[in-house]
């Protein structure tokens, strides 16, 4: 399964890819991550991790926000938008 490489969200069907510049699907970007060939938003690693720990939480994957923040810092770093 493809996950955006910016986000971690699952890229499971068409509408879950964002959009190259000329209308192609992204395969490494999701459609709320990537429009039109450039991010949609301005964000560091750090508040994309505190963004996304409610999503966590409500998935099951971390019983506290710490637990959460720990895996989001741990995978999100390795990720093509983040890594260095």
């Amino acid at each position: 399964m493809l996950r955006c490489q910016s986000c971690e969200m699952p890229m499971t069907e068409p509408a879950h890819h964002g959009t190259e510049t000329d209308g192609s699907q992204s395969q490494d970007y999701c459609v709320h991550c990537w429009k039109d060939g450039k991010f949609a938003y301005d964000t560091t690693l750090e508040d994309a991790i505190e963004f996304n720990i409610r999503f966590v939480l409500e998935a099951g994957a971390a019983k506290t926000e710490e637990e959460a923040r720990a895996m989001l810092q741990e995978s999100m770093s390795k990720l093509k938008r983040w890594a260095k």
